[in-house]
């Protein structure tokens, strides 16, 4: 049983609503994904919160193009801000892993010959 996702506020509100309707259930997945925290006293660094968002060096180089520091908060972000990341991260969703399949995880083993994908032993000759 899902829990229905709280009402966004503030820059990300209005971001949203400058968002065409088929775009906000992505966007709000985003922005939950990046203000949720352990802890509910306290809010990551940008930087931590876009390491599960955008992979591989996406996050630093938005972070960088934006002019915002990693240790930036999200609270900080104005519309444009999140406009930005959420483009990014479309960008980002839509491109092909190394490695990926359609569920989501990495290669399978090859196990007819025990070893993982392409490897092979090395042949033994007497």
């Amino acid at each position: 049983m899902s829990r229905p996702t709280p009402a966004l506020s503030g820059q990300a509100a209005d971001a949203r609503a400058q968002l065409p309707e088929e775009a906000h259930s992505g966007f709000d997945r985003l922005v939950h994904a990046v203000l949720a925290t352990p802890g509910a006293s306290r809010r990551p660094a940008l930087g931590a919160a876009l390491r599960s968002q955008l992979p591989g060096t996406a996050g630093v180089r938005w972070l960088h193009a934006e002019g915002l520091s990693p240790t930036s908060r999200a609270g900080d972000l104005t519309a444009a801000h999140w406009l930005s990341l959420h483009e990014a991260w479309l960008a980002n969703q839509q491109a092909p892993r190394a490695g990926s399949r359609e569920s989501g995880h990495g290669p399978r083993a090859d196990s007819r010959h025990g070893h993982a994908a392409g490897a092979q032993a090395i042949p033994r000759y007497y």
